[in-house]
């Protein structure tokens, strides 16, 4: 028998019982004569004991043990002697006085102690991952991730959602990030695509009849990688006929009431609020809201353009259809020209020309700009912004989003600096009612907002055959929680017209959609019902349950910041035989930008 108990379970009731354990040398201590050793398993720890006088033999080959060897014990439970027990592991008041020992494994030295606290490069850590793993603050994230799974799949199960899987080789239908490529050998020169997400397959689904369909499935990005961001992932995808964006919503809130309550005993409460996009913008300064603390942007560009306000560049802005956005920052009053210059260079980061500032006295806004403002209209100011004495007003003047996006970043960075955030709390926050297009300057044309199989609101068709285009707003949704957009879904387009219509918006010629996507136009001829989904990212998800500060911390094998494994050292290179099976040869990489 490899074991008859795990190495967390054994307590004082099991005192006096043979038993067989099997695990990892965690630590040895020798205390004299006597050796001890922590036996570990992913259940936990339990002490060994090698006692010279009980069994020499046994003891003189424990000599040989080192950390991470794998081994089996054959021994007696006994109680420990009283001021040695330990209060902080279920097994600490018991310990094994070992009869028989069977090295099953050798180790080498691991290049980093296998135990929680560490400090080692990410690097190192992610070559050697199956050491890493094997730290118990690991094994704590793989059961999590293991119980939100099964948490899931019970809710979907209940709620009579039918598990279907989609292709993972398809049509590469790029749309906003690149698709993974692979080059078929049975028909050269052509090509699969590993899915961005299962989206057409899961319209294709409710066209099929199944009304209610589910996945946990594996999605490829090939796009830069951030602390968010993977190549591959994983996400939790539901569609849904028959719907509206109100019944989407409500499932959704009862998956998370359950799954935050089975995973991490957070009681969650259900509705979560809605905020209207135009709103989330000009108040957070982005479109996924961090909603932990009150410091808000506000439009100052009304006054900007008033008679009361002399400074050119506000009213430049102003006139021209920008923005001045304004925030009070809490007890940045005493900052340095310095600190200054350097938030004025983080905001140039995200687009904006400059930051004005004003340090807020008692009776007064002090700046260098203050001159070009009527007192009055000062007063506004900090009325407006609810600024205190010692705080700083932080003003950008731009285009709406650069004024909005830059301000917000701001925001963020304010939030962490003053600790004005409440990390202990789950503020979920639905953002809907989402423009349906937006316009890309460095193409000059409209794309998608979420992607183009997107519905809108009813009076949208009347604006899109006006070519109104920026002001219809879609029957989109983005769940966001702390910040961070964990989700986002939408009502579809069901109608064969109304798609063509919006692939004309897009810019696609008809060969191009029927190239693309003839398929999907040709299914909704056949009775398609109206319909709509969701997809969750659940490493996000898991990421936010750990409070990691990137998802590599909750992805078993994932890829470096720079796409690679340090594990495996993929990519890599191919033989020139399975080249020549593909049809392919290697060029010299083009400069595409």
């Amino acid at each position: 028998m490899t074991r008859t108990h795990n190495c967390g379970e054994l307590i004082l009731k099991d005192v006096s019982k043979k038993v067989t354990l099997s695990g990892w040398i965690a630590s040895r201590r020798d205390h004299g004569d006597i050796i001890f050793m922590d036996l570990r398993d992913k259940h936990g720890i339990t002490q060994v004991v090698f006692d010279p006088e009980k069994n020499a033999e046994i003891h003189k080959k424990a000599h040989e043990l080192r950390n991470e060897y794998c081994v089996k014990i054959i021994g007696k439970v006994c109680a420990r002697p009283e001021g040695t027990i330990n209060k902080n592991i279920t097994t600490g008041e018991i310990e094994i006085e070992v009869e028989k020992l069977e090295i099953l494994s050798e180790s080498l030295t691991p290049p980093f102690e296998i135990k929680d606290n560490i400090t080692v490069a990410e690097d190192l850590r992610l070559k050697y991952r199956y050491l890493d793993l094997r730290r118990p603050v690991m094994q704590e994230k793989l059961l999590l991730k293991h119980k939100a799974y099964k948490s899931i799949m019970d809710f979907m199960d209940k709620e009579g959602f039918l598990f279907v899987e989609t292709p993972v080789l398809t049509k590469s239908t790029p749309e906003g990030a690149r698709d993974y490529l692979v080059p078929s050998r049975g028909f050269a020169g052509k090509f699969y695509a590993l899915p961005q997400s299962p989206q057409i397959f899961k319209q294709l689904l409710m066209v099929a009849g199944v009304e209610k369909y589910f996945q946990i499935v594996r999605c490829f990005r090939d796009e830069d990688l951030r602390a968010d961001r993977q190549p591959e992932f994983t996400q939790l995808d539901m569609e849904m006929s028959f719907v509206e964006e109100k019944d989407i919503l409500e499932v959704c809130e009862r998956l998370f009431k359950k799954l935050f309550s089975d995973v991490i005993g957070e009681k969650i409460k259900i509705p979560f609020k809605k905020m209207d996009y135009e709103e989330v913008v000009t108040r957070y300064g982005s479109d996924k809201p961090d909603t932990r603390f009150d410091v808000f942007l506000n439009d100052f560009t009304p006054q900007a353009s008033s008679e009361k306000c002399s400074f050119k560049v506000f009213k430049s802005v102003a006139d021209s259809g920008g923005r001045v956005m304004a925030l009070a920052a809490p007890g940045y009053g005493n900052l340095s020209r310095k600190e200054i210059d350097s938030l004025t260079s983080f905001v140039g980061e995200y687009g904006a020309k400059g930051l004005a500032y004003f340090k807020v006295e008692d009776n007064a806004l002090v700046s260098p700009i203050s001159k070009f403002f009527d007192p009055e209209l000062l007063k506004e100011l900090r009325q407006l912004t609810g600024a205190k004495t010692g705080d700083m007003i932080f003003m950008v003047a731009d285009s709406k989003e650069t004024a909005a996006f830059s301000l917000g970043a701001l925001r963020l960075k304010i939030g962490e600096e003053k600790a004005l955030i409440d990390k202990k709390k789950f503020n979920f926050v639905w953002v809907v009612n989402f423009p349906l297009f937006k316009y890309n300057n460095e193409e000059n044309k409209w794309v998608s907002e979420h992607h183009p199989f997107t519905s809108f609101k009813e009076e949208g068709m009347d604006l899109i055959e006006k070519g109104d285009f920026a002001k219809v707003v879609s029957k989109s949704y983005d769940l966001v929680l702390n910040g961070s957009e964990i989700g986002s879904g939408s009502i579809r387009i069901h109608r064969t017209d109304i798609q063509k219509k919006i692939f004309k918006v897009l810019g696609l010629t008809k060969e191009e959609y029927e190239k693309k996507f003839g398929f999907l136009l040709k299914a909704f001829k056949y009775g398609a019902p109206p319909h709509g989904g969701v997809a969750f990212g659940l490493d996000r998800i898991i990421t936010l349950f750990t409070r990691d500060a990137s998802i590599r911390e909750v992805i078993p094998f994932p890829k470096t910041q720079k796409g690679t494994c340090s594990l495996t050292e993929a990519p890599s290179e191919v033989a020139e035989a399975q080249l020549k099976e593909l049809g392919l040869r290697i060029r010299k990489k083009v400069d595409t930008k």
